[in-house]
């Protein structure tokens, strides 16, 4: 691992996941063990069924590993209460989903609020940060628009606003251009590098090489494994 000046940020041990079946148990991850620093931009690959989006759904809080450790920040998250884990998810993570996860007949002001509507934040407040959000993400001219009225493209960096509103520690996303025609994800592709380059901590899993070479590292699962881990250099990122 180069020494990119970075933090340690995500630290897990002998992650396992296991699905009993009820007639055969699935081993989704058997054994992983890395760390992802903060600052950095990391995309996961690797074929079907490798333990790529399992994995990160363990990392983004949505699933509890069945084994070994998992530390954000020095804080040891694999022994949290659901309620610690419901708090660290409101306050240090930021999830984009392939399908976007936006309720279609809210505005897309209203979508990047929800979160802080959750947290309790006053109506004024939540307001000026869910516009703050989607003017950070080139759609400042769009915040009463509904998803419907949007391009698949433009849905996407809703999702991304709604993820940054909360000003998390890190943003995690899983095949964040899948639902996307090639121009609208190199759109998509260009504001995460800008994201990463204003200081964001962001993890990808994708299936696309052409998308993962926007990373600096590259870690590849495969049979639950994490088999290869590769960085490039920054320069080619820029």
């Amino acid at each position: 691992m180069p020494d990119n000046g970075y933090d340690s940020f995500i630290k897990v041990k002998d992650i396992t996941k296991i699905y009993d079946m009820g007639d055969s148990v699935v081993e989704a991850l058997r054994g992983v063990s890395l760390e992802i620093q903060q600052g950095s931009f990391v995309a996961i690959m690797g074929p079907s069924g490798s333990g790529k989006t399992t994995f990160l759904d363990i990392l983004g809080c949505l699933s509890r590993p069945t084994g070994g450790e998992y530390w954000i920040k020095g804080q040891k998250v694999s022994d949290f209460s659901e309620s610690r884990l419901a708090q660290l998810r409101n306050h240090e993570i930021g999830f984009v989903f392939q399908n976007f996860n936006l309720l279609p007949r809210a505005s897309a002001l209203s979508n990047v609020e929800l979160p802080l509507l959750y947290d309790g934040v006053s109506r004024r407040e939540r307001l000026r940060r869910a516009e703050e959000a989607l003017d950070s993400v080139g759609l400042g001219d769009r915040v009463h628009h509904r998803p419907n009225e949007m391009s698949g493209g433009q849905r996407q960096r809703v999702a991304i606003a709604r993820a940054l509103v909360n000003k998390p520690s890190i943003l995690f996303a899983d095949e964040p251009t899948g639902n996307l025609d090639s121009r609208s994800g190199e759109s998509i592709m260009a504001l995460f590098v800008d994201l990463h380059a204003a200081g964001n901590t962001i993890v990808m899993v994708t299936h696309e090489p052409d998308v993962a070479h926007h990373a600096e590292r590259t870690i590849s699962f495969k049979d639950g494994l994490a088999v290869k881990d590769e960085w490039q250099e920054k320069s080619e990122n820029r």
